[in-house]
């Protein structure tokens, strides 16, 4: 008998594995035949205790009773902040929701497709994490950098500009520096679990890089139109660096490895979630999750940290005042009073008075923005302005090169690009951040004049 067989004749996916053992043995052991096989599966699914110790279908009639007791708890509802949500996305939140130690979660206005949980997705889950909603980007973090360099020269030394971005940055799947740069990161303890340990040279050799996908490094300038205590700033036009990345290579093999752990754990009556497997916090694989993950966060920001500090240098400026915020991580948070594990994929911290950072595209702008602490958003904002087009979409539907001529004119000037990241194939930031007023507040406004980003058209690695 093959498995639609058993399905027809009203085997549970759950015990599929339980029958076609049995059937084997019978098979082997008794030499029974399709007919007293199948008489024989009917009698086990009708009266399941009176079987619990027959030598071939003993653990089928175990675990359908054990099936016929076991209840799924029901989905917790979740908030929705936006208006461009389709229906993919919500199947997804609806799925996360289900987890059986689900107890808050959130959409964002930016919120699209992605694996397990959306991208724009927020969850809270008691004493649990799950790395795939975390995502395969650890800690992929924005940072902003505001320099004492007169705004008047984005305009009159254009090249100036271009030449530190050309050389102090670098792109494309498994970009390295030719000189593995320096920072105290390095030093950290990479041995917390295997696959640090193992990509610890690998992860080096990428410090300071931004890879590839919607990652960018750009100049701009930053309008304040107060002065803001927080920042330190008086109100005015400001030449700022803004860079988007993550925790490259080795933040996806920390994903894959533990997601793939997660999964193997998975009890039988939730396999169905996939990429959604969790691994509970006090197991010794959800302890080595947690202590790679953190470091991955410190390892995002090392990388940042070294992007402005070489590009600053070249271009000749000193930072005066800055903002960094990630998202694609899990906090252990308290929420309603007691301790949860925070999972924000593509979505900003926006506790009350957290200073972050909120990208449009490379033509749109994006905002500083200062969190109200909502509690329904579970303190959470939007990371972006989300995709409302796939990469795939945008590559067929749209040349670059006359993208980027339509750009230039505009006043911003792309150096290197691809196709799958044109500003159309973004939602509109101006209608998210109205979307979530009652989550943020603007503080400052950043146009995009000089960018880069990576040519190849692939997702980071």
């Amino acid at each position: 008998m093959n498995t639609t067989q058993l399905r027809k004749l009203g085997v549970s996916d759950l015990c599929i594995g339980a029958a076609i053992e049995g059937i084997q043995r019978a098979v082997q052991e008794d030499e029974l035949r399709g007919r007293e096989i199948k008489k024989l599966i009917s009698s086990v699914l009708a009266e399941p205790s009176d079987f619990v110790a027959h030598p071939h279908f003993g653990r089928l009639a175990r675990e359908i009773i054990e099936n016929a007791n076991f209840t799924r708890p029901a989905p917790i509802e979740y908030q929705v902040w936006g208006r461009e949500i389709d229906a993919a996305c919500h199947a997804q939140m609806r799925q996360s929701c289900a987890l059986p130690m689900a107890v808050g979660a959130a959409i964002m206005p930016d919120a699209h497709l992605g694996y397990g949980l959306p991208i724009g997705g927020v969850l809270a889950l008691e004493n649990a994490v799950v790395p795939y909603a975390v995502g395969v980007d650890i800690a992929c973090r924005m940072k902003l950098s505001i320099l004492d360099i007169p705004t008047t020269e984005l305009d009159a030394n254009f090249y100036r500009f271009k030449n530190a971005l050309d050389k102090g940055t670098r792109f494309g799947i498994g970009s390295v520096h030719e000189r593995p740069q320096q920072h105290a990161v390095m030093d950290a303890d990479w041995t917390v679990s295997r696959v640090t340990r193992e990509n610890r040279d690998k992860a080096w050799k990428q410090l300071g890089t931004s890879g590839s996908g919607n990652h960018f490094v750009e100049f701009g300038r930053l309008t304040l139109e107060q002065r803001d205590e927080q920042l330190g700033l008086e109100k005015g036009e400001y030449v700022a660096l803004l860079s988007h990345s993550g925790s490259r290579g080795t933040g996806a093999s920390v994903c894959d490895t533990y997601s793939n752990i997660a999964r193997a754990l998975l009890p039988r009556q939730y396999v169905d979630f996939g990429r959604l497997a969790w691994l509970d916090l006090d197991s010794e694989a959800g302890q080595e999750y947690w202590a790679a993950m953190t470091l991955m966060g410190e390892y995002a920001a090392a990388n940042h940290d070294v992007i402005h500090r070489l590009v600053s240098l070249i271009v000749g400026g000193k930072i005066i005042a800055g903002v960094e915020n990630h998202h694609n991580f899990a906090w252990i948070e308290n929420h309603n009073g007691r301790d949860v594990v925070v999972h924000r994929k593509g979505a900003t911290p926006a506790g009350e008075g957290v200073l972050g950072v909120i990208p449009g595209s490379m033509a749109d702008p994006a905002f500083v923005v200062r969190g109200k602490g909502n509690p329904a958003s579970l303190n959470s904002a939007s990371h972006g302005a989300g995709r409302r087009m796939s990469r795939t979409a945008a590559r067929e539907k749209y040349s670059w090169r006359a993208v980027q001529r339509d750009l230039e004119n505009k006043g911003v000037r792309v150096l290197s690009a691809g196709a799958d990241e044109v500003p159309y194939a973004y939602k509109n930031i101006l209608d998210v951040m109205q979307d979530q007023q009652d989550l943020v507040e603007t503080v400052a406004r950043f146009d995009p004049l000089i960018v880069k980003m990576s040519e190849d058209g692939r997702a980071e690695d």
